[in-house]
C-alpha cells in the first residue's frame, strides 16, 4: 500500500471513524505527541514501583485461573510465555485495512498512560504501522473481554518471534512486564468497529437517495416528507430521514395515489431509527478507542510510592455489544421495506411501465431477477443480525464466567454491511432503469440531487442501443454496486463525528440544504 503524507498526532483523545479510516485504508501517517510519550513512561516507572511494593496482576502472577499463583521477582521469562502462551488463533486471516485499524487503536490507547507499557513498546507499534509490516492476525480468538489472540501476535511480531508483511526491524529490548499490559485491550474489535461504523454510515445516506429515485419513478406522495409530519418525528434519526426525503423530493409532479405502500411512507420511520443506532454505535466506539481498559489499570500520581494499580473489570464489552446488536437489528429492519420498494418498481400498477420494466415480446423479465438477488442478500443481512448479546461462554475455571462477545458483533457487522450494499445496488439499478424509461419530455426524476444521482448512473454505464431488452445484467449490478456508496455525497451526513452532534435545530436547519449537492 502506498503510504499517504498525511500526519495524526496520537495523544490519547478520542479517534473519530474518519480518523481510522484514514489510517487504515489510506495511509495516514501516526505518531505520539511528547505529552503522551511523557504519560506512557510515567505509567510504566510507576507500574513497577507498584509490583515491587505488592502484588500485580499479570507482572507478580500468573494470568486467568493462575492468578494466584505468584511469580518470583527473578523470573524474566514469565512475560513472554505469556504472549507464547496466548497468541494461538484459528480462522481465516483477517484484512490488513482491519489489523491497521487494530494497530491505531492500541496505539492510541497506550498515550493515555493506563497500561504501563515502556515507552519503547509503545514507539515500536507506531513504527510497526508507519511501515506497514503488519502481523498475521486471525478472525477467531477473542470472546470480547479482550482481543488477546490478536495483539499476542504483534508483540511476537513485534520481538520478531512471527514474520511481519514487510521487512521489520524487531523490538530487542522488550520488558516481559509489559506483555498482560500490552494484551490487555479490544482494540482489533473497536477497529474492525469503526471501519464497519463508517462503511454503514455511507450506505444509510446512499440508501436514502436509492429510496428517492424509486420514490421518483413511482410518483409517490411527498406527504409522509412534509413539516407536518415532521413535527411527529419521535427522534432525531426520524426528523434526519424526513429532512433528506423532503429535499430529494422537493420539485416531484403531483402523487399518483392517495397514500404509498410502507415501503415509501414508513421510510422516515424505519430508516430513522437506523440513524440513531449508528450515531450510538459511532459515539461509543470513538470513546472506548481514547478508553485505558486495561487490567490491571495503572493509576499515575505525583510520586511513584502514591502509584496505584487497580484491578477491574473494564475490559468487558457488553455495553458495545449492545450497540452493535441495536444497529445490526435496526439495519435488518429497512430492508423489507427495501424488498418492497423492489416490488413496486417491478409492478406496472405502479410506474404505468411494462411489468418487471422489460421491453420487447411478451412474457420478458426485465429485471425480475434483481428481487431474487436483493432477497439472497436481505436473508444474509437477516442472519447477520442475530444478538450476539445472548451468547456467553465460562472460561479458565470458572474465573472468567462470562463474555460480551462484542468481537463477534463487530465481525457480523461487517457481514451486514456486506450484505446491505447489493441490496442498494439492485434499487439503484431498477429504480434508474424505470426513471429512464418512461415517454420522452416525462420527468426522469423528481431534480436536484435525484437528477445528479441518475447522471451519475448513466456516465457510468454508458448508453447501449438495447438498454430495455432481457439481457445478462452482471455488468450492470456490480456498476451499481461500486458507485452505490458514492450517493452519500449527495446528502449531509446526519451527524458530526467526534464529540460534536447535531442539535435538533441543526438537523432541521440541513432540510434548507438539501438542494445542494454536498460532501
Amino acid at each position: 500500500m502506498k503510504r499517504g503524507c498525511a500526519l495524526l498526532q496520537l495523544d490519547g483523545s478520542a479517534l473519530t471513524c474518519d480518523q481510522v479510516v484514514a489510517v487504515a485504508r489510506g495511509g495516514s501517517l501516526v505518531r505520539y505527541t511528547g505529552e503522551a510519550l511523557a504519560r506512557i513512561d510515567t505509567a510504566a516507572r510507576q507500574a513497577a514501583a507498584v509490583a515491587a511494593r505488592s502484588p500485580v496482576y499479570g507482572r507478580g502472577t500468573g494470568v486467568g485461573a493462575n492468578r494466584t499463583v505468584a511469580i518470583a521477582a527473578d523470573d524474566g521469562g514469565h512475560g513472554l510465555r505469556v504472549l507464547r502462551s496466548h497468541a494461538a488463533a484459528a480462522g481465516r486471516p483477517l484484512p490488513a485495512a482491519a489489523v491497521r485499524a487494530m494497530l491505531l487503536v492500541r496505539a492510541n490507547q497506550l498515550a493515555q498512560g493506563g497500561s504501563g507499557v515502556a515507552a519503547a513498546t509503545a514507539q515500536a507499534l507506531v513504527r510497526m504501522l508507519n511501515d506497514d509490516a503488519l502481523p498475521t492476525v486471525r478472525s477467531h480468538g477473542s470472546v470480547g473481554t479482550g482481543d488477546l489472540t490478536g495483539l499476542a501476535a504483534t508483540a511476537l511480531t513485534l520481538i520478531g518471534e512471527r514474520p511481519a508483511t514487510r521487512p521489520w526491524q524487531p523490538l530487542t529490548a522488550f520488558d516481559g512486564a509489559d506483555a498482560l499490559a500490552f494484551i490487555s485491550s479490544n482494540a482489533l474489535t473497536l477497529g474492525r468497529a469503526a471501519l464497519a461504523a463508517w462503511d454503514l454510515e455511507r450506505l444509510i445516506r446512499a440508501g436514502a437517495v436509492t429510496a428517492g429515485l424509486s420514490f421518483a419513478a413511482v410518483d409517490g406522495n411527498t406527504e409522509a416528507f412534509s413539516e407536518a409530519a415532521r413535527r411527529t418525528a419521535p427522534s432525531d434519526g426520524v426528523a434526519t430521514v424526513g429532512d433528506w426525503l423532503r429535499g430529494l423530493t422537493a420539485a416531484a409532479p403531483a402523487a399518483a395515489r392517495v397514500q404509498d405502500p410502507f415501503g415509501y411512507r414508513a421510510y422516515p420511520q424505519v430508516h430513522g431509527v437506523l440513524v440513531d443506532a449508528w450515531r450510538d454505535l459511532a459515539g461509543s466506539v470513538e470513546t472506548l478507542t481514547a478508553t485505558a481498559q486495561e487490567n490491571p489499570l495503572i493509576v499515575t500520581a505525583a510520586r511513584d510510592d502514591d502509584a496505584a494499580a487497580v484491578h477491574h473489570g473494564g475490559f468487558h464489552l457488553a455495553g458495545l455489544a449492545l450497540k452493535l446488536d441495536t444497529v445490526r437489528l435496526a439495519l435488518a429492519q429497512t430492508t423489507p421495506l427495501l424488498l418492497g420498494r423492489l416490488r413496486t418498481l417491478n409492478d406496472p400498477a405502479y410506474t404505468r411501465l411494462p411489468a418487471f420494466l422489460a421491453a420487447g415480446p411478451a412474457g420478458a423479465s426485465g429485471t425480475m431477477i434483481l428481487e431474487y438477488v436483493a432477497a439472497s442478500a436481505h436473508g444474509a443481512l437477516r442472519a447477520a443480525a442475530a444478538p450476539v448479546g445472548l451468547e456467553t461462554a465460562v472460561l479458565s475455571h470458572g474465573t472468567e464466567e462470562d463474555a460480551s462477545f462484542a468481537s463477534l458483533g463487530a465481525r457480523q457487522l461487517e457481514d451486514a454491511v456486506a450484505a446491505f450494499r447489493p441490496m442498494l445496488a439492485c434499487e439503484l439499478l431498477t429504480a434508474a432503469r424505470a426513471l429512464l424509461m418512461r415517454a420522452p419530455g416525462a420527468p426522469r426524476s423528481a431534480g436536484g440531487p435525484l437528477d445528479e444521482a441518475l447522471r451519475r448512473w448513466e456516465e457510468r454505464t454508458g448508453p447501449r442501443p438495447d438498454a430495455f431488452d432481457d439481457r445478462d445484467l452482471q455488468d450492470e449490478l456490480l456498476a451499481a454496486e461500486e458507485i452505490v456508496g458514492d450517493l452519500a455525497d449527495l446528502l449531509p451526513r446526519p451527524t458530526y463525528y467526534g464529540e460534536r452532534r447535531y442539535s435538533s435545530d441543526e438537523i432541521a436547519a440541513q432540510g434548507d440544504q438539501l438542494g445542494l449537492i454536498t460532501a
